[in-house]
C-alpha cells in the first residue's frame, strides 16, 4: 500500500481512460505480483535474490520501463473533458493490462519482499495447496487494494475533479515516474 510506481501507474491510468482501465491495470497487477509470489513458493526468487547480475539486470530494465511510461505521461497531452464520465484518452484495453503486469513484473523487489516474507511460512515439503493458498492471498490483497483505488478514484464526484485537472496530475505522476526510474537504475548501477 506504500506510495510508488504502482500506484502511480493505477491513478494515471484510472484518470486518464477510467474506471476499466484502472481497473485492468489493478487485476493484471495483481496476476503479476502472484506470480512472483508462486515463483517465490516455489523456491525461484532464490535465483534472484542470489545472483546480483539478474537481480540489477531486472532492475535496469523495470527503471527502463518506469522511464517510458514517465516520458509518456509528460508528453501527455492532458486532453481530459471534465463535463462528461468518460475520459477523451483512449487506448486499447490491453494496454492496461500490459502496463499492470510489467510494472508487477519487472520490480524484482517483489521477489526479495516474497522471499523474506514467505521464509517464515513455506517448507521444503509445502505441497501445491500450501503454495496456491500464499499465492492466492499475495494476488487477492495487492489487486483487491489497487481495484480499491481505481474504484474510489473514478467515483462521480472524484473522477470529474481529477479530469479537470488531469494535465496536471499527468504531468506530476510522469515526473514521479521518471525520479523513480532515474534513482532505481542508479541505485542497481552502484552510484
Amino acid at each position: 500500500m506504500s506510495p510508488g510506481p504502482s500506484l502511480a501507474l493505477v491513478v494515471r491510468n484510472t484518470v486518464q481512460q477510467g474506471r476499466g482501465a484502472g481497473l485492468a491495470t489493478a487485476l493484471s497487477h495483481g496476476l503479476g505480483v502472484g506470480l512472483y509470489a508462486l515463483a517465490t513458493a516455489l523456491g525461484l526468487a532464490a535465483l534472484v535474490a542470489t545472483q546480483q547480475a539478474l537481480f540489477n539486470g531486472l532492475t535496469l530494465a523495470g527503471s527502463a520501463y518506469l522511464l517510458w511510461l514517465g516520458a509518456h505521461a509528460l508528453r501527455g497531452t492532458g486532453r481530459f473533458e471534465a463535463s462528461t464520465d468518460a475520459p477523451v484518452i483512449t487506448k486499447r484495453p490491453w494496454g492496461s493490462v500490459r502496463d499492470g503486469l510489467a510494472m508487477a513484473l519487472l520490480n524484482p523487489k517483489i521477489a526479495v519482499f516474497f522471499l523474506a516474507l514467505f521464509s517464515q511460512f513455506t517448507r521444503p515439503d509445502a505441497g501445491i495447496l500450501e503454495v496456491a493458498i500464499l499465492a492466492g492471498t499475495a494476488t487477492a490483497v495487492d489487486a483487491g487494494w489497487y481495484a480499491a483505488v481505481a474504484l474510489v478514484l473514478s467515483g462521480q464526484g472524484l473522477s470529474a475533479w481529477l479530469r479537470r485537472y488531469g494535465v496536471w496530475i499527468e504531468r506530476l505522476t510522469g515526473a514521479v515516474l521518471v525520479f523513480l526510474a532515474l534513482t532505481t537504475a542508479i541505485r542497481a548501477l552502484g552510484g
